[in-house]
């Protein structure tokens, strides 16, 4: 090679002789944009220890992904009650994937281990996940409505009145309900339930998905929203037992910070189905 190439391969590029912007007194930059300042300046440590920056972090990341999901299952729910079935399909995938993002999260915070955390621990005072009132909101949302877990948010006015007022809209399981009772006439006591309270099944419920599973040529947008909420809970139950599992890993059968009973309690969380009928139906079908 000669020794000019040499030189030209080793000379710095410099990105402004190709048009790159290099000066951004007083225009908008990447940080500016992305407030990256407040955003690197919310990491408050507690304790001097090395790990707790790395639970911050992984917590924050999780808020900021769930600020995403309600977002998307806001827009999603709003297509469906317009009837605009394909833009609230591709909204309902990606807050699959958000889960996907959200699962593989906790294999960076199983690095920590128990005696890592210990260290730390008491920092968190009363403070737990138990109490991520977008976590909450995501559950009513989806149309896990339990009001006992309005009592944790009693104190900031402005979350419980958020809380509350959805439990005054359908779920998006209701929604997706009223969509198959154009199809299939539902009892009137599933199409104008209370809203507030937890769904209960019913078998006329799974009978209409049947019928829309064992023809799905003749009713193929109920057919791929019935998969896109069955696709969408397969990723919110492994974060599910993701955390289980990593919450066994670094506390094992200790209780909670806030006060829950650690393991025990998220295990019967696993219990819970979103889209009941959904899953139940693949046994008869």
């Amino acid at each position: 090679m000669s020794d000019s190439k040499t030189q030209a391969q080793n000379c710095p590029f410099n990105p402004a002789e190709d048009g790159a912007q290099m000066d951004f007194d007083g225009r908008m930059s990447y940080g500016d944009y992305l407030s990256l300042d407040m955003l690197l300046n919310a990491q408050k440590t507690w304790s001097d220890t090395h790990d707790e920056m790395l639970f911050i972090i992984q917590h924050q990341t999780s808020e900021l992904w769930m600020r995403l999901a309600i977002h998307e299952l806001q827009a999603a729910r709003d297509r469906l009650i317009a009837g605009e079935f394909r833009q609230a399909f591709k909204m309902l995938a990606r807050v699959a994937r958000i889960f996907e993002q959200l699962n593989s999260a906790w294999d960076v915070l199983r690095t920590m281990t128990p005696s890592d955390y210990t260290a730390f621990r008491d920092a968190l005072g009363q403070s737990s996940g138990f109490q991520s009132h977008q976590y909450r909101l995501i559950e009513f949302m989806l149309g896990n409505r339990n009001t006992a877990m309005l009592r944790p948010h009693a104190h900031r006015a402005d979350t419980l009145a958020l809380l509350e007022d959805e439990l005054q809209k359908p779920s998006l399981y209701d929604v997706a309900l009223r969509a198959l009772h154009q199809s299939f006439a539902l009892p009137e006591e599933v199409i104008s339930r209370d809203l507030s309270a937890a769904y209960q099944t019913s078998d006329a419920v799974e009978a209409a998905w049947t019928e829309v599973y064992r023809a799905p040529e003749e009713h193929w947008e109920l057919y791929e929203l019935a998969e896109k909420l069955v696709d969408f809970e397969d990723y919110f139950r492994r974060w599910r037992f993701n955390h289980v599992t990593t919450v066994e890993r670094v506390i094992g059968f200790k209780r909670g910070t806030g006060g829950t009973g650690g393991v025990n309690y998220l295990k019967r969380m696993l219990e819970v189905e979103l889209f009941p009928e959904l899953w139940h139906l693949r046994t008869t079908l």
